[in-house]
Parts: C-alpha cells; structure tokens; sequence
C-alpha cells in the first residue's frame, strides 16, 4: 500500500482510500469503523503526543509509575469534527478537522488502514491531504453538513 501526502490543512482535510477492487457493503462498514473508531479516540483526546509517558518509558513498563501531574499539564489535543465516509467506485474519502490533536493521529491510522489493506481487502494507496482529481471535493464546507 502506497502511502502520499498532499498539502494537508488539519483543519480542513481530506483523506483519500484507493482500493484494488470495488468494495463490498461489508468492506465498506468496516472502512467506515475504522474512521469512526480513529474519530472517536481522536475526540476524546487520545493522540495526544505531549503525554506519552508510557511510550517513553520503553519496554519494561512493569510497576511504572504514571505522573498524573504531568498528564493534566500537557496541553488538549481534540480532533474537531468528521463527515460521513462518502465511496465512489475504487475510492473513499473522508473530510475532517483535526483540530489540535497531533500527527501521532495520522501514523495511527495509516498502521491500521495498512493492516486492513493485508488482512481484508487491499487498498492502493492511502492519501492525506490535498484534492482527488477524479472526484472533485465540495466547494462548502463539509463541516457545515455534519455539525457533531
């Protein structure tokens, strides 16, 4: 699976699937989880890469002690909003705002829309970002038509 960036606006982003083959109703509710799934710890806070203290520690993470004090300190990283995943022959595409969460969200869901692409149905090429020339995004703004 082909990983691409294109200009990226985390407020106003597109996300782009490119599958091998049509997806099935099926494979498309699982598409659909993924990014809900992704959204929904997103919202909650949970890419949040000034407080990784359990990453940080390394493998041993036995009786490790987690500083609360340190977590309340780190600053909010919150996804804002999403559209639903719209399908189109070969292609997905999803828009969100990202907000203030942090890259570590991208990297999250590029690992498990890899897996997918192994494990369930193979995906082309995932793009982050920009505009699909095959399929013109909406000239309102998507937010506007999913408020959360």
């Amino acid at each position: 699976m082909q990983v691409q960036f294109r200009e990226c606006d985390f407020f106003n982003l597109w996300i782009w699937l490119e599958f091998e083959t049509v997806p099935s109703v099926a494979e498309q509710q699982y598409i659909e989880e993924i990014f809900s799934s992704w959204f929904f710890i997103g919202k909650l806070g949970g890419f949040n890469a000034e407080n990784l203290q359990v990453q940080e520690t390394g493998v041993d993470i036995s009786y490790f002690d987690y500083d609360e004090d340190e977590s309340a300190r780190s600053l909010l990283s919150l996804m804002h909003n999403m559209a639903e995943v719209e399908f189109q022959g070969l292609w997905a595409r999803c828009w969100l705002d990202l907000g203030t969460t942090d890259a570590i969200a991208l990297d999250v869901l590029i690992n498990t829309v890899r897996q997918f692409s192994q494990d369930y149905v193979e995906i082309r090429q995932i793009i982050v970002g920009g505009e699909n020339e095959d399929w013109p995004v909406p000239e309102e703004n998507p937010e506007a038509a999913f408020p959360d």
